[in-house]
């Protein structure tokens, strides 16, 4: 889980576990079907924390949605749906969340790369911390198949985008390893987030974290010099 810092291009396609694309999946429909939705969505978050993915079972979430299993089977398919939906809903919102922060300051007039960068992290780990308990369960090394290689995926393409807000020249190694550790740190502080159970502690992680990124993210050439 890495920062998503801009918004996807839009139409970008989903990945199966075979690797192949598929279309996105539509927006789950108002009313009935969208509250079996929830339900089921809800039942399973709590089932895959309590039990882990490999022991969560599928009569489990049922009993919990109070939603028979053949509708599970309808919506999602299976245990593996249910968790590639609930990572989607996480990877979802932090991009509207944070693509809704970067559209705010540059409508204030911020234009410097460094400073909306640093916007949009922040509101990006500001969203781990509220979404605390999906954001853990998606980190875990407990997942479904091909779960790894949809997180490598996404990670290279939101490396990518963070190049483009930080203008990194994308050609040059050194631009690319400079965006890619930031990423790394925006993912390893989402992870320390999880384990907070203090919004004060919470809230000095991600000030703390702002700050070393607002020193990472300006060029070699650009910082103060260190006394010896």
């Amino acid at each position: 889980m890495s920062g998503i810092l801009e918004p996807a291009e839009a139409q970008t396609p989903h990945q199966q576990h075979d690797g192949k694309a598929r279309t996105r999946p539509p927006e789950a429909p108002a009313g009935r079907d969208g509250t079996v939705r929830h339900a089921l969505l809800n039942a399973a978050l709590e089932v895959f924390i309590e039990r882990g993915y490999t022991e969560a079972g599928l009569n489990e979430i049922a009993t919990r949605s109070r939603i028979p299993l053949g509708s599970l089977f309808q919506h999602y398919g299976g245990k593996r749906g249910l968790y590639l939906a609930l990572w989607e809903e996480f990877r979802e919102e932090q991009e509207r969340r944070t693509a809704a922060t970067l559209a705010a300051e540059r409508d204030r007039g911020v234009d410097d790369p460094i400073a909306l960068f640093v916007a949009g992290a922040r509101a990006y780990l500001e969203g781990a911390w509220d979404n605390r308990r999906l954001a853990v369960l998606l980190v875990e090394d407990d997942g479904p198949a091909g779960i790894d290689a949809l997180r490598r995926q996404w990670d290279r393409a939101w490396v990518r985008r963070n190049a483009r807000l930080l203008e990194v020249d994308e050609k040059r190694r050194v631009g690319r390893v400079r965006v890619r550790v930031l990423t790394t740190v925006i993912g390893g502080a989402a992870r320390e987030l999880g384990d907070c159970e203090d919004e004060r502690e919470a809230r000095e992680i991600v000030d703390e974290v702002c700050g070393i990124l607002t020193h990472l993210s300006a060029p070699p050439d650009a910082r103060p010099a260190t006394s010896p």
